[in-house]
């Protein structure tokens, strides 16, 4: 029996090149790669030619599939180069680790436990970073730099690193000071006695095998069979442990989310670089001093493809450039760092900007896996990827944007599939809002694939096995749930954007019915907006809103039966919601041809416009809203305007009244006198203390003004009299008497008022 163990750094490229070359030297009988034991199922499909890395492993729990983790894999990953090898070969392959269905319990269970004991818990012993102890160790503030001079850039034999690894490990676990019931290191005690009940168990199974062992470098040392502690004492480790049920699959992973660490704890930062690396260390003629020279091409190629200069002889220039850094530094090797510096100061011209470009897509890289159809997914992700394949809609890792034309059925189609990812939770596409038109029949979205949509899908798999089913469903639980009449408008409108005519009519029906027995008027009128806009609209993606148009009729119906006795004796915070409602609901009506909803609704207004017991800003409003619809003539709006600002009326509610009447609107007080009068009489009627009470309120209703509108009000203010009866010279002023007037006004309109003697 041999057990050669292969303490490697995940995602490291030297790592990876260095277990290729121990496999070749001493092919195994068996291959134990850590990892969760779930995935020895679905291992073979990584030999599959259409599985394209970065891919990753999924493991999740059925009960609860947000419960899940990821075991990335790249190419230059060991864990991989190493499966591959053995597949190719015809060597077994298994996966060694405590099984997900244990972990998540007990990742589940702790996360409890701390939430309850977190007041009187001590504080968390420092988790510990190996590579970085090692670093330092060795004069390294940087500990992944250190580890790429001291293992990913070395040329030594496979074997001799191992060991060195495996001994540099040992001599940090022991000086590892954490108490034994650290939660880290619980963890990875429970974890470890798994990998060792599985390793012995291969060993039983075959005695006289050669078994090659690929685990994180942590891990090595506690994997030697020689050095292992009893049975028992794992065995001790591992019993009476919680269990759930989980599946399996392989999923698509991004360059960018190869920096994240998941599954086995690891991620690195410049995935792009790392591939680089592996492909030149592993190419027919590998040359470290072409590094340089390779990188920089690439580099260059990028600038120029934004437009950006960068010739053949400052790439030439900028090689030297990182040599020589690399050698003031005392550097092995070129390293990034020192690319980076070179091309900032040659191919940049010391600006950051383009450099950032260059880490974006280089460094980092922009590339997504991809999985053969036979991979085993959810039924839901299966329709998911057909539709993608007929829509030529297909998943990129980078944010890109996609106009839509509704009136192309393939791209509506397109628009359909992604409304009803939105519905489902599944955010591969967001609405972008690009400004560049205002008809109803383009649309944009800002797509972006990233892995852990894998988990939204397995999470919304349980309302249906296609999207269409899926998001009908969800549609159907929200309206169920839903918590206000406005939440249902709006998924009135959902439905009917993701062409879901099933979803729609649960949705309408848990409308309608909490509509007739709503008596909150102002959540009624909240709903009949979002409802006109659905109608309205709605031809332009050729869906029928018959259904929508009758329960908006109903719903505006029961609102214009219960205004006028909402709106009796509102105090200022109920007023200010009852007109926000009605301008709504004004606007919603504004969009469609309806007269017998254009009526009835004049007829509520009629009802809130004319009582003195309706709150002023409501009642200003709704005059408005009838001299605008053509139900009220000028003549009256100014009778009504003249009895509710006279000195008879409340000032705080004729203050109230103007500002619902004039709500932002400017035009009415340009171009007509009489109105324009009366409220300049108001004004000036009204005694000193009462003015210095409203002024907030009337500054405000004019601040909402435009500055030259506010500069046309105060010309047409200054010519009230009209030239026959105001004339330079012919009138008698007390200045005095009308100083307070005249301040008043200016304050108003924007103006500053200067006395004779120059002072403001």
């Amino acid at each position: 029996m041999t057990v050669d163990v292969y303490g490697v750094r995940h995602h490291g490229p030297g790592s990876a090149r260095a277990v290729l070359g121990a496999l070749e030297q001493q092919p195994p009988d068996l291959l134990l790669v850590e990892g969760c034991p779930e995935l020895d199922g679905i291992v073979d499909l990584l030999g599959d030619p259409d599985m394209v890395p970065p891919i990753a492993g999924l493991v999740y729990a059925v009960d609860e599939p947000r419960l899940a983790t990821f075991y990335p894999l790249a190419r230059f990953s060991p864990e991989w180069v190493a499966i591959r090898w053995a597949l190719a070969h015809g060597v077994p392959v298994r996966f060694l680790d405590l099984p997900a269905a244990h972990s998540f319990v007990l990742a589940t269970t702790a996360r409890e436990v701390g939430a309850n004991d977190l007041d009187d818990a001590e504080p968390p012993a420092a988790r510990l970073d190996p590579i970085g102890t090692l670093a330092a160790s060795a004069g390294y503030d940087d500990a992944e730099r250190w580890w790429e001079d001291a293992v990913e850039q070395r040329h030594d034999s496979p074997a001799e690193r191992f060991d060195a690894i495996r001994d540099a490990m040992a001599s940090v676990r022991e000086a590892d000071a954490r108490p034994q019931d650290d939660p880290d290191v619980l963890d990875n005690a429970r974890r470890e006695a798994w990998m060792r009940r599985i390793l012995r168990a291969a060993i039983k199974e075959s005695p006289e095998a050669r078994i090659a062992v690929v685990c994180g470098a942590w891990h090595a040392p506690a994997l030697v069979p020689a050095d292992f502690p009893p049975a028992s004492r794992d065995q001790a480790l591992l019993t009476k442990l919680p269990r759930t049920r989980v599946a399996t699959a392989w999923t698509p992973w991004t360059a960018g989310r190869l920096s994240y660490a998941s599954g086995y704890g690891a991620g690195v930062g410049a995935p792009g670089w790392y591939q680089h690396l592996f492909d030149h260390m592993t190419g027919p003629d590998p040359d470290p001093r072409d590094l340089a020279t390779t990188w920089l091409v690439r580099v260059a190629r990028t600038l120029r493809e934004e437009s950006l200069d960068a010739s053949t002889a400052s790439v030439v220039e900028a090689a030297r450039l990182a040599e020589t850094l690399a050698t003031v530094r005392g550097r092995p090797s070129v390293g990034l760092s020192e690319l980076d510096d070179a091309a900032q100061t040659v191919l940049c011209e010391g600006s950051r900007l383009p450099l950032d470009l260059v880490h974006e897509r280089l460094v980092v890289g922009q590339e997504l896996g991809t999985v053969p159809e036979s991979a085993p997914v959810v039924p839901l992700a299966a329709d998911l990827a057909r539709q993608q394949r007929a829509l030529k809609l297909r998943p990129t890792a980078a944010v890109r944007q996609v106009d839509l034309d509704l009136r192309r059925e393939s791209q509506l189609a397109r628009s359909v599939l992604l409304h009803r990812l939105v519905l489902l939770g599944v955010r591969w596409g967001e609405p972008a809002d690009t400004g560049r038109t205002t008809g109803t029949f383009k649309e944009s979205w800002s797509l972006e694939w990233r892995p852990e949509l894998a988990v939204d899908l397995v999470e919304a798999g349980i309302w249906g096995t296609t999207v269409a089913a899926a998001a009908a469903a969800r549609a159907a639980d929200r309206a169920a749930k839903a918590a206000d009449l406005v939440e249902l408008a709006s998924l009135v409108s959902a439905c009917l954007t993701a062409d879901l005519p099933d979803g729609i009519g649960a949705v309408l029906d848990a409308l309608d019915a909490r509509a007739a027995v709503q008596h909150d008027v102002p959540a009624l009128l909240a709903t009949v907006e979002p409802l006109a806009r659905t109608c309205r609209y709605g031809d332009v993606r050729g869906v029928d809103t018959a259904r929508v148009h009758a329960v908006l009729g109903a719903t505006v119906l029961r609102a214009c039966v219960g205004l006028p006795m909402a709106c009796a004796s509102l105090d200022e915070d109920s007023a200010e919601v009852m007109v926000k409602a009605v301008a709504g609901a004004q606007r919603g009506l504004a969009l469609l041809a309806d007269d017998e909803l254009d009526s009835a609704w004049a007829e509520a207004m009629e009802s809130v416009s004319a009582p003195e017991h309706v709150a002023g800003a409501v009642a200003g409003r709704a005059t408005r809203i009838l001299l605008d619809g053509g139900h009220l003539d000028s003549d009256a709006a100014a009778h009504r305007m003249g009895r509710r600002l006279s000195l008879a009326a409340s000032a705080p509610q004729a203050a109230a009244w103007l500002a619902g009447f004039l709500a932002g609107d400017a035009v009415l007080l340009v171009h007509d006198a009489v109105l324009l009068g009366l409220v300049d009489t108001w004004i000036d009627g009204l005694d000193e203390t009462t003015f210095e009470d409203l002024l907030p309120l009337v500054r405000r209703t004019f601040s909402e003004f435009s500055k030259a509108e506010r500069r046309t009000i105060g010309e047409q203010v200054s010519r009230l009299g009209g030239p026959d009866e105001v004339r330079a010279g012919a009138v008698d002023l007390d200045v005095d008497r009308a100083a307070p007037a005249v301040h008043a006004v200016a304050r108003l309109i924007g103006w500053e008022v200067v006395d004779r003697d120059g002072a403001a």
